[in-house]
């Protein structure tokens, strides 16, 4: 178990599912649904198998590309700790488990499971022929706080899709960040991505362009719907950590990537949902 978690980097579940808990909030405290131990827990389950079919299937995808990459060379498939052919079980195993999960949730969400698997499995083919491989990969986790909207509801509604924009536009913005590490691989394995089309420096301009993006799209909730303090608190401190992030990378120096890409989104999408839900709680109270 300990090996196929690190497969699928299973810390980095920690970019999307603070995401699918404002989602699942937003639901409860904008409809007359009530909150249920159970649908929260489906939810749960569905976006740790959603990412773990996802990022296995990535790794299996990728493995003859890792494996001549020296920084991705000592992943788990082209390391041997772990045979392709598990991967590809342990991709399909967390497929039907999301969609068993799905089931006892609500109609709608069953039946857009698939589409929401196609997405999630679809990005792993977007490197090998579009640039904008950045976007789907943002797409994929932005169904998470829409996702977790319909867990509640069974039914659409606008509001939740501007944190599903904001997620898109972060997500897309910080994976170009992280992408700048394989530039020159990328051109010389015919791979896509923004960097290795742009060159650094304006692919820095196009992660900057996203994110202020994303920043606009977790404002406008503030405007259509009673979000008060502690949500502004939250809004102020993700940008604040969008924008070190951007200070910590710069086209010759890549050294705190790594910092730039996993420490401080994590953080910004933790305390981001944490402001609120205490904003969620606060009115409640009141």
């Amino acid at each position: 178990m300990k090996k196929y978690l690190s497969l699928v980097l299973f810390a980095h579940t920690i970019f999307a599912m603070p995401f699918a808990f404002i989602g699942f909030f937003l639901a409860l405290s904008t409809t007359d649904y009530t909150f249920s131990w159970v649908k929260l827990g489906l939810m749960i389950l569905c976006m740790v198998f959603a990412r773990n079919a996802a990022m296995a299937f990535n790794r299996y995808l990728d493995r003859n590309f890792d494996a001549k990459n020296p920084r991705t060379a000592v992943r788990d498939i082209p390391a041997g700790r772990i045979p392709a052919k598990n991967a590809l079980i342990f991709t399909l195993i967390n497929c039907v488990l999301f969609v068993f999960a799905t089931y006892f949730i609500n109609t709608l969400c069953f039946f857009l499971s698939p589409v929401a698997l196609a997405v999630v499995l679809g990005y792993s083919f977007t490197k090998r022929f579009t640039p904008l491989c950045h976007l789907i990969l943002g797409v994929g986790l932005g169904l998470a706080p829409l996702g977790a909207y319909l867990s509640v509801t069974g039914e659409f509604a606008a509001l939740p899709i501007f944190f599903s924009l904001a997620v898109i536009c972060w997500v897309g913005g910080f994976d170009i960040i992280y992408a700048l590490q394989d530039d020159e691989f990328d051109k010389s394995a015919n791979l896509y991505s923004i960097p290795s089309v742009l060159g650094r420096k304006k692919a820095l301009l196009v992660s900057t362009l996203l994110h202020v993006l994303c920043v606009v799209f977790v404002i406008i909730p503030l405007f259509i719907t009673q979000l008060g303090g502690f949500y502004i608190a939250g809004v102020v401190f993700f940008i604040g950590l969008l924008i070190y992030q951007h200070r910590l990378v710069k086209p010759d120096d890549l050294s705190r990537v790594n910092l730039a890409f996993g420490t401080t989104n994590g953080i910004a999408s933790v305390v981001f949902a944490i402001c609120f839900l205490l904003d969620v709680y606060s009115r409640n109270l009141g």
